[in-house]
């Protein structure tokens, strides 16, 4: 039996939210499975993004220096809950044709709607308050350029962004491709030049929960879960898998949810990577030479130079930043669009959409760095990670419920043992913030 509340929806498909790329992409249903896969490689990348953002650099960095490698199984963790969930956000697109947004909407009642479209317009936000940080912060680093004239310039992705709307939607994934690309090579070559203890690292992915009683340790734990599990990609997943056109056929819905999966594993994959390689490196230099309270990516990267002795790493270290962000600042929009059309049937044109989540982001940013310098947005982007971590309740619970009722995903309802891993991810997120909101009391 279905949860209460949700009605008959399987084999369903509504309007979809983009018109111009909602099952634009044709898909091989004949040749060898290699060639059919790659029809379904990109929408995977588009949510890994999100995975390998300013704000996880944020907490990957503090975690590694103030700790070494002991919060890697924080990392692998959180990585292994957003792979299970993208999945299952893959699937309710695939089967039903609704994005999960479309899918509260049609569930729920009307007030319960608003409010949730309310937290995942402010987690978009915080999202969104990451990247303009994130970017400003890599510009600097580059060329110079002061964080709050950084931060003003971030407007200006909007035009970017309307670029990618009037070209092909494989024109935005390929770019977003390429940028993540760029993020794993620099890191790849920043931690050889760190030369961790390879034997240490290991140890590090063993599970040490008797740390969290440490509240700081608690404190970056979440933030990385936070930063690893973005909740609009569970948004913007089960619409972006719907621009391939597959067979709508029990047959290929069913091939289309395996490649999906595939295409997730491997994008969340190297989003891992990158993350553990943050944590590592940050570790490696810093934890053991006696910058344990390192806070800020502008002093990270200034002490990779003299620490590694080579420039390189910095220069790599910064461009990286770049690239996540801008990689970043292409999905926020995309899934801004997706939350608010399906919750509230809202259209907005895309330079309206970006311009109204950038400036909401964009007057904390500003308000922060002419404040409060370099110390103030490294905080700030963490506590946007934490924020991030406390809506994610808010869209996991919905995205389980859904894909576990045979009155919505009909023969592709979960199994027994995947809703009940499903429901253990969304225990652990909701006792993990319970823990931390308690241990921020105690502090007040």
């Amino acid at each position: 039996m279905p949860p209460p509340g949700l009605s008959e929806s399987y084999g369903a498909l509504p309007a979809a939210q983009a018109p111009d790329s909602f099952r634009s992409i044709a898909v091989s249903e004949q040749g060898s499975w290699r060639r059919r896969l790659l029809g379904f490689i990109g929408p995977g990348y588009l949510v890994a993004v999100g995975y390998m953002d300013p704000g996880n650099w944020a907490t990957d960095l503090a975690g590694g220096a103030a700790f070494a490698y002991s919060l890697l199984w924080v990392v692998l963790l959180a990585s292994l809950m957003a792979t299970l969930l993208q999945i299952l956000s893959a699937r309710l697109g695939i089967v039903t044709g609704m994005d999960l947004a479309q899918a509260c909407r049609r569930h729920y009642a009307p007030r319960s709607v608003f409010a949730q479209w309310i937290l995942c317009e402010l987690a978009i936000c915080a999202a969104d308050l990451a990247e303009v940080i994130g970017t400003a912060i890599a510009l600097n680093l580059l060329f110079g350029l002061p964080l709050k004239w950084g931060v003003a310039l971030t407007v200006l992705d909007v035009l970017l962004v309307l670029w990618f709307q009037r070209r092909h939607f494989r024109y935005l994934e390929a770019t977003v491709m390429a940028l993540l690309v760029v993020v794993f090579v620099c890191f790849a070559v920043t931690l050889i030049l760190a030369q961790p203890d390879w034997a240490a690292v290991a140890r590090g992915f063993v599970p040490q929960a008797q740390g969290l009683a440490d509240p700081h340790r608690l404190y970056l734990a979440i933030g990385i879960i936070g930063a690893t599990v973005m909740p609009h990609n569970l948004y913007l997943h089960s619409s972006t898998v719907q621009t391939r056109r597959y067979s709508l056929t029990p047959r290929g819905r069913r091939n289309a949810c395996g490649f999906a999966a595939i295409d997730v594993v491997l994008a969340l994959l190297l989003a891992f990577c990158v993350n553990a390689a943050i944590l590592i490196t940050a570790a490696a230099v810093f934890h053991f030479s006696g910058h344990q309270a390192l806070a800020e990516i502008q002093q990270a990267h200034l002490l990779l130079t003299p620490l590694l002795g080579t420039s390189i790493a910095s220069f790599l270290f910064a461009l990286a930043l770049l690239a996540s962000g801008q990689s970043s600042t292409l999905t926020a929009t995309l899934a801004g669009q997706i939350v608010m059309e399906g919750y509230l049937e809202w259209k907005l044109p895309a330079w309206a959409r970006r311009l109204i989540t950038r400036l909401i982001a964009i007057v904390p940013a500003l308000f922060v760095t002419a404040w409060f310098g370099e110390r103030g947005t490294a905080q700030l982007l963490i506590f946007s990670q934490v924020f991030l971590s406390l809506q994610l309740p808010f869209a996991i619970i919905p995205l389980v419920r859904f894909t576990s009722a045979p009155a919505i995903m009909g023969e592709f309802a979960n199994h027994q043992a995947i809703t009940l891993l499903a429901w253990l991810v969304a225990g652990i997120v909701i006792v993990m913030n319970l823990m931390m909101l308690a241990t921020l009391l105690n502090l007040l």
